[in-house]
């Protein structure tokens, strides 16, 4: 019998609300938020008494061009300073580094950084030089993450391999990472477990990724989280890539914790995110449930969605002949 880890009816010390509103959602705009709306999700994540937030990633400007990405796509040290200062509170700032998009050697001591966690986005192909970025990041001073992508297209034995090799590295957690938003319920429980087996046997935790292509974004997180994971991703209106993520407010009015505020959440989507709507597009639709039933990425998708193509009979044909044609 599987023992729920927490339930409406129980506090979890360990459960750790983060924030990915500016890091995922960049992925809709290039990362070219003006720094009012990102010193708004600070805020509220401040007020909202979240654990941690994600101001964007630490691409090197070395491999990408400063012309076509926003400054939270780099996340300089000077940037995140004239949005947190020195930080006084008690939420957390994180960044992420993509395997192949950062340079290690420009990853400044924690001493020297508002910075407190790297997150390592990696696929399971790039695992060893994922493991060498976070032991850099950990021998200067950081807490860190290793969020292993696209995983519902990787056979079993090769995850527990990927584990078993995190399970002898200095990474504080690993993460459960649904990419393409394909899993259902059942699935997140039995990887998390898998996942959470290696965890504990090696002192470290679990963090879930969801997103919400068919429309389980919010109930595969509370899984994961009954399941043992700690780390609790989501974005304030579900703001991410494509069919976007779990929803901040969602997860806030979940959780039976007295430190966590949904009132400066609800207050941020008035002001800014119902404007928001009128420019970006994100969240659940017809072609981001069907990439996510055949376990595709979501790019066909949004390329559909950006030419306002509502033929979604030739486009679930289309992924279906995709789907075969990988088999």
């Amino acid at each position: 019998m599987l023992t729920k880890h927490g339930s409406m009816l129980l506090e979890r010390e360990d459960v750790k609300v983060f924030d990915c509103t500016i890091r995922d959602g960049g992925l809709v705009n290039n990362y070219h938020f003006t720094d009012e709306f990102v010193k708004g999700v600070y805020d509220t994540c401040v007020k909202a008494g979240v654990d941690y937030m994600e101001i964007g990633k630490n691409n090197s400007p070395t491999l990408m061009s400063e012309d076509e990405y926003g400054a939270w796509n780099f996340s300089k040290e000077e940037d995140i300073r004239r949005i947190v200062g020195e930080n006084n509170t008690n939420t957390k700032i994180a960044v992420m580094s993509d395997i192949g998009r950062t340079v290690k050697e420009e990853l400044l001591p924690k001493s020297e950084s508002v910075v407190d966690m790297i997150r390592i986005a990696t696929y399971v192909h790039q695992i060893d030089e994922a493991i060498e970025l976070v032991e850099e990041a950990y021998a200067k001073g950081y807490e860190t993450t290793i969020n292993v992508m696209a995983v519902a297209k990787v056979f079993l034995e090769d995850i527990d391999e990927v584990l078993e090799k995190l399970s002898k590295t200095d990474v504080d957690v690993i993460y459960l990472a649904d990419t393409f938003g394909s899993f259902y319920p059942e699935e997140i429980k039995q990887l998390t477990l898998r996942y959470k087996k290696v965890a504990d046997a090696s002192g470290k935790r679990v963090g879930i990724h969801a997103h919400n292509n068919i429309q389980l974004g919010f109930a595969n997180t509370i899984e994961a989280m009954h399941c043992g994971a700690s780390f609790l991703d989501c974005t304030i209106s579900g703001l991410g890539r494509g069919a976007g993520n779990c929803a901040m407010e969602l997860l806030l009015s979940y959780l039976n914790d007295a430190k966590y505020d949904q009132l400066p959440v609800l207050k941020f989507i008035e002001k800014y995110i119902v404007p928001l709507e009128k420019e970006l597009d994100w969240g659940y639709s017809i072609p981001y449930m069907i990439s996510g039933q055949f376990v595709a990425h979501p790019r066909d998708a949004m390329k559909a969605r950006a030419n306002g193509d509502m033929n979604y009979v030739d486009f679930y044909r289309k992924m279906h002949k995709n789907k075969i044609d990988e088999m």
